[in-house]
């Protein structure tokens, strides 16, 4: 595989890097802190056309490759995961879902304002008592003829409150258990849609997440997206997609806490000299750097497959288990290399190995990612 980047794909790397540095870094703790949505920040990559990067240009979107993606995912998460998570399920969830499930009355009325960074989406599929187990939904969609009437609850939603669209999964016909499941396309603003309480977390704390509530809400069936019971379905694909998106924010969290840690590791000194030179601290530095380089690989390796239409299912879960385990170990190693300021917030890298705990839980668990990548191993 060809992992030269074109001039285009440079420049978009180059864009997100100066966003993220001049408008996501200043004020990045206090947003933490606070638990506040990086709003006018969000809006302003809309503008910039990073939450719809690969959506078709004749929607509103950039009409890019995955693997410029990956590269503007990495850049906004070495700064800010609260924003970036925004960025991750407007293009790989909630873009995607509608460009390629959708009729075109569906694209021309939200997805052309999605790609735009007009208003911007969420995926709700985790429920109570069905997160791993997405085929558990309790969520129900019961058939009404010329719409459906829509009663559950939703999880840990992204862009809980914030979201203008919602794409819900819900069960209509029991009986065929994930056959049964399909995809509604919600408004904010319908009878019956209440969001719930935002949670407080660990990490990601600037990132919008909300409980929601579905008291028969009236969907009409031109909301539908794809065909009957084919919601199961479009959850699998699209979270397919998603990972590469989730694989990309590790992979950014993770070389973002490997350069402050390199760069204190040189202004540092302990016993006469600069504690980088020390070889415990040395060492420390190459594992790092050599499990981000095999991350980004990874990610690269889905993105080209997925750009190429081909398979990448299985490429995009490695990525996801990899990319998200070594985000944890380096941001782990730069809170050790910072010492005690690595426990202060105004050093960064505590918050960055709070952020990192997530990227091993959503969008599928690590624990699921053995279960998708050995299941594709064993049927060779």
């Amino acid at each position: 595989m060809n992992f030269e980047f074109t001039e285009e794909q440079l420049a978009v790397r180059d864009a997100a890097r100066e966003f993220a540095q001049k408008e996501l870094l200043p004020g990045v703790i206090e947003r933490d802190n606070e638990q506040r949505f990086p709003m006018e920040q969000v809006k302003m990559m809309g503008e910039l056309g990073f939450l719809g990067m690969m959506v078709d240009p004749k929607y509103g979107g950039g009409g890019m490759d995955t693997v410029s993606y990956v590269l503007a995912m990495e850049e906004i998460s070495k700064i800010d995961a609260s924003a970036s998570v925004c960025m991750s399920v407007n293009n790989s969830l909630v873009c995607w879902g509608i460009e390629k499930y959708g009729t075109e009355a569906q694209k021309q009325k939200y997805l052309t304002k999605l790609a735009s960074g007009e208003i911007w989406g969420a995926f709700c599929l985790s429920e109570p008592e069905a997160g791993s187990d997405a085929t558990s939904q309790r969520t129900t969609a019961e058939d009404k003829g010329d719409h459906y009437l829509l009663n559950g609850n939703k999880n840990w939603i992204t862009n809980g409150s914030t979201a203008s669209v919602y794409l819900v999964f819900a069960q209509t016909d029991r009986e065929k258990k994930h056959k049964g499941i399909n995809c509604l396309i919600v408004e904010k603003d319908q009878d019956g849609f209440v969001v719930g309480k935002k949670e407080d977390k660990l990490g990601i704390r600037g990132s919008d997440t909300h409980s929601l509530g579905f008291t028969d809400v009236i969907v009409p069936k031109e909301n539908r997206l794809g065909t009957e019971g084919e919601g199961f379905t479009i959850a699998m694909k699209t979270l397919n997609g998603g990972r590469i998106g989730i694989a990309s924010q590790a992979l950014g969290i993770a070389s973002g806490a490997y350069e402050l840690a390199i760069n204190y590791s040189k202004e540092r000194k302990a016993f006469g000299k600069e504690i980088s030179q020390h070889q415990g601290i040395a060492f420390k530095l190459a594992e790092m750097a050599t499990k981000i380089e095999a991350s980004r690989l990874l990610c690269l390796q889905a993105a080209q497959l997925k750009d190429k239409k081909k398979d990448f299912s299985l490429q995009s879960a490695m990525a996801k288990l990899y990319a998200s385990e070594t985000a944890m170990y380096t941001t782990i190693e730069a809170v050790q290399i910072h010492g005690g300021y690595g426990f202060v917030k105004e050093y960064h890298v505590e918050r960055l190995m709070r952020d990192a705990k997530i990227t091993q839980i959503y969008e599928g668990t690590s624990e699921i990612q053995k279960i998708v990548i050995s299941r594709a191993l064993l049927k060779e």
